[in-house]
């Protein structure tokens, strides 16, 4: 493989990713679910603060399907719903703490 077919390749591998995860909320929501161990819907929306119930939903929806998270429906009155981490999920939790880390070190308003 040429060099321009290998830099074309790895842009659209980046460009996948941003595709997955470009979501507004998806990083944050894997973040509580992975490292804070937040996995209720209502428990999600009052760490997160800004988002609607409908953003939620749909951002929940989105990771479910692009095999980022496991829904659990314990058919429960009231209804009771919980999230966790597929093993696609569970391998981006390194690239989490990276992230944090970077924006601890390099982003002013992230440092403690």
């Amino acid at each position: 493989m040429r060099k321009s077919q290998q830099a074309v390749q790895k842009c659209k591998t980046i460009s996948t990713i941003q595709k997955l995860l470009g979501g507004k909320w998806k990083i944050e929501i894997l973040y509580y679910i992975a490292i804070m161990d937040v996995r209720r819907f209502g428990a999600l929306r009052r760490h997160i603060g800004d988002i609607t119930e409908s953003s939620l939903t749909k951002q929940l929806r989105q990771l479910e399907a692009d095999g980022f998270l496991l829904r659990h429906d314990f058919h429960e009155v009231p209804p009771r719903v919980e999230y966790a981490l597929t093993e696609l999920g569970e391998s981006f939790i390194e690239v989490l703490h990276f992230l944090k880390a970077w924006g601890e070190q390099n982003l002013p308003e992230s440092s403690p």
